[in-house]
């Protein structure tokens, strides 16, 4: 029995929870299931080669680890491949998929000292697939680069926050924490990959963090408080010069364009009979002849058309006046520079 059923007999109510985040959930003894497990169960996982040598050298604790549950783990490295089952002294169903969670983050290159930490109920784990996410291999490889930030700052800011070991290998994320923790390192991985940058996600989780601590704030909407970002990525396709005008949308068919019989209808042609339709075209070709004869003889007789003389206007005449010369003034300048003369 549990703590809570030794106590007395639990109060269950089917109202909803306002935090299910704050409930506590009761241990699970040897003594809820004292008849074991009735077959054994067994689970396995590849790893690669790169990991052989890592694995050889924890295997004895990793063995001695599960012992401590009733498991066993078995290590083969000719197929590569690690084994966990179930024994008869077993006594937790689930530890053989929290064991199973184990070798798997192992084989993604997590070490043994955070992999144990999934054994424990409170703690969970999370792997993230990111290689279809993307499909050009640059933006994927860019993408990744920026989760995991300069020197890894980024990475080791989203784990303070989320209190999760994170660990970004090859086409996957591994994630290890609470659960709640894990949901938001899961969020975080997806935008990233979406395009949009992990600072956001930061700052909002810091937000959060710091309006947790007033009490006053507990039943109030955050959506205030947080930032909103707009996506301010502009399509790079190129657009065209000379754009056309969209026609008003109207629900009704366009009008069928007239053919040669409704042209005729309508100009009268089509009662004519085939001598008036012949000198209609005859007259028709005649006329067009004529203009273009016309035109003809006014190119040929361009270069010999006279240009036109400018006539003499009032500056010409204002001109005339300025050259006269004023003789009595002539004359006095003269006499003054006789007198000079004579003096000197």
């Amino acid at each position: 029995m549990s703590d809570n059923e030794s106590e007395g007999p639990t109060n269950q109510t089917t109202e909803p929870v306002d935090n299910a985040w704050s409930l506590k959930i009761p241990a699970f003894k040897p003594e809820d299931n004292p008849h074991g497990l009735v077959e054994e169960s067994s689970f396995a996982t590849l790893f690669p080669k790169y990991r052989e040598k890592y694995l050889k050298e924890v295997w004895p604790l990793v063995e001695q680890c599960l012992a401590e549950h009733h498991l066993k783990a078995e290590l083969d490295l000719i197929e590569g491949s690690m084994v966990v089952k179930t024994t008869r002294k077993t006594w937790d169903p689930y530890i053989i998929i929290k064991s199973r969670d184990m070798i798997k983050l192992m084989a993604r290159s997590v070490p043994f000292e955070q992999a144990k930490r999934v054994l424990q109920d409170d703690t969970g784990c999370d792997i993230i697939k990111i290689g279809n996410l993307v499909h050009k291999k640059e933006k994927f490889v860019k993408r990744r680069q920026r989760l995991i930030g300069p020197n890894g700052a980024t990475l080791k800011s989203i784990e303070l926050l989320t209190d999760c070991y994170v660990l970004v290998q090859g086409n996957t994320v591994s994630a290890l924490g609470p659960y709640k923790g894990l949901q938001q390192v899961r969020d975080i991985v997806l935008d990233t990959m979406n395009n949009v940058h992990p600072i956001y996600n930061i700052k909002a989780l810091m937000i959060k963090r710091e309006l947790m601590k007033d009490p006053k704030l507990a039943g109030e909407d955050w959506s205030r408080f947080l930032p909103k970002f707009k996506n301010k990525n502009i399509s790079k396709r190129k657009q065209p010069k000379n754009k056309k005008p969209k026609k008003e949308y109207t629900p009704f068919p366009p009008q069928q364009p007239e053919s040669k019989i409704d042209k005729q209808l309508a100009t009268g042609e089509y009662f004519l009979n085939k001598e008036q339709k012949q000198a209609k075209r005859q007259q028709e070709r005649t006329a067009k002849q004529a203009e273009a004869a016309k035109k003809q003889d006014e190119r040929r007789n361009k270069d010999f058309v006279p240009p036109t003389e400018d006539t003499p206007g009032p500056s010409r005449k204002r001109a005339a006046k300025d050259n006269k010369v004023d003789v009595q003034a002539l004359k006095a300048k003269l006499m003054k520079a006789n007198k000079k003369k004579e003096r000197s």
